[in-house]
């Protein structure tokens, strides 16, 4: 399963912007539970920005309440973080994360397997 990221960039203070991720796999058919978005600063520990589940249950880091917003299209296992208001603070490197299980077609019978995957992440650099 691969997760790939889109729609990071350059911005001022309090402008807007959306990330997306897509997973995708070339063996079988996909399907991702938890969903969710970290982000990492050089010299610092990777942090959670938000999460989605299954079930729609959200969280968000208290930093980014009121101004991020995660979303989900789970057919096609894609998800999205929108940003308002971004602050020169939100500048990091932005990671899609999520479980997904794959199950695909073998000789032997059905094949599948559940695991946590990561994006590569996407820049996001909020500067005047």
């Amino acid at each position: 399963v691969q997760l790939v990221e889109s729609g990071g960039g350059l911005v001022q203070p309090g402008d807007s912007l959306r990330l997306s991720c897509a997973a995708s796999g070339d063996r079988g058919r996909i399907e991702c539970s938890t969903m969710g978005w970290h982000r990492q600063v050089p010299g610092k520990e990777r942090e959670l920005v938000a999460t989605i589940s299954r079930g729609d249950r959200i969280t968000y880091a208290e930093s980014v309440k009121g101004r991020f917003t995660i979303s989900r299209n789970r057919g096609r296992n894609t998800e999205f973080l929108q940003m308002n208001n971004l602050k020169p603070e939100d500048t990091a490197v932005y990671f899609c994360n999520a479980h997904c299980q794959e199950q695909w077609s073998e000789p032997s019978g059905l094949s599948e397997i559940a695991l946590d995957y990561w994006g590569k992440g996407i820049q996001v650099t909020v500067s005047t």
